[in-house]
């Protein structure tokens, strides 16, 4: 397993909370990596499983689908997993949880004072990445809040997925400090929730390249 501190040159980017069609085509033509649907009825974002079906199919070849789900049960994981390439649990979900419908899977984790990340990384060994998030008491993601990166031990034994706040004025100075392999963004390339804006989506792709480079 490659550390942290072992990630490729180019950092991948995540565009969360997809619910138009004309928004995925927007994000795929910017380079986007991969795109990732809410499905959990508490966020703003979120979309039914009709709808993920119907925008899945829209996602061309090379572009990741993401399930975004909140203690769900095995039931609905496995209903949406079908039009899904990976599963991001944001809950209180055990590493049996996320694992239990054999797909592959990453774990959101809120950066809570008492948070171990060393223990977390070892904790969930069989998760693709660690998604980092902004915490906010009774809100499992999507706070728009950055968090100190500095806390993000570089030795860290599993990829980092950094989300919280990010957008085109300070995704460079996080990929600087970081070197996640991943960045993740929602609020900071939308006109309104849920509703993104192209040009955002434009400009937040060309910060990431200038800073990979």
């Amino acid at each position: 397993m490659l550390d942290h501190a072992s990630r490729v040159a180019r950092t991948r980017v995540k565009f969360c909370g997809l619910t138009r069609a004309e928004d995925i085509d927007a994000a795929v033509a910017a380079g986007v990596d991969a795109l990732g649907f809410v499905l959990w009825p508490g966020s703003k974002r979120a979309i039914s499983l009709d709808r993920l079906a119907v925008l899945s199919d829209r996602v061309p070849a090379f572009v990741t689908r993401v399930g975004l789900f909140v203690d769900a049960s095995p039931e609905e994981v496995e209903a949406a997993a079908a039009h899904l390439d990976l599963l991001q649990f944001h809950g209180d979900e055990s590493p049996a949880a996320c694992a239990a419908s054999g797909r592959p899977w990453i774990k959101a984790l809120r950066m809570r004072d008492e948070l171990d990340l060393d223990a977390a990384a070892a904790r969930f060994s069989g998760a693709r990445a660690l998604l980092l998030d902004a915490y906010r008491p009774g809100v499992p993601g999507g706070t728009g809040e950055t968090f100190d990166w500095s806390r993000i031990p570089a030795s860290l034994a599993k990829p980092v997925i950094l989300a919280g706040g990010l957008a085109p004025t300070n995704v460079g100075e996080a990929i600087a400090g970081v070197a996640p392999h991943a960045v993740d963004v929602s609020g900071g390339i939308e006109a309104e929730s849920g509703i993104k804006d192209a040009g955002a989506m434009t400009a937040f792709m060309s910060a990431v390249r200038r800073a990979d480079s």
